[in-house]
């Protein structure tokens, strides 16, 4: 394997974007309304819901194909601590935080070092480049 880190950087990319798809296609599926409510159970405006359930489908499936990526891995990143800090925090590591500290882990791994392999980032780069 000649490009182990490469492989490395597509596999937590397309695992993550898979997941983020999951979890926004399941909060528009389970009724985005009931998702805003609790936001706001729980003291964050509940237009939020949207905004969250947005960016993990559109940013699930920008991972996934590559697009964006560094873009994308921060977003969630930013997405990532604000839910461990005002959600998971206070349930505990298991069963709380950990979870969504792996996925913050990935998500900053993709911020700083991007996904070249299978990307449309790197189709896009060599087409500005000829």
């Amino acid at each position: 394997m000649e490009n182990r880190e490469g492989i490395g950087a597509l596999l937590l990319r397309v695992v993550a974007g898979v997941i983020f798809l999951a979890h926004g296609m399941e909060k528009f599926r389970g009724g985005i309304g009931n998702i805003a409510g609790w936001f706001d159970s729980i003291g964050l405006p509940g237009f939020l819901a949207y905004l969250v359930g947005g960016l993990e489908v559109v940013g699930g499936i920008a991972l996934i194909i590559g697009l964006g990526v560094r873009l994308v891995g921060g977003l969630f990143a930013l997405l990532l601590i604000g839910a461990i800090v005002t959600v998971q925090f206070a349930a505990g590591f298991i069963g709380g935080y950990a979870y969504d500290l792996a996925l913050l882990a990935i998500s900053v791994f993709l911020l700083l070092n991007g996904s070249k392999l299978y990307a449309v980032d790197q189709v896009l780069a060599k087409a500005r480049n000829n």
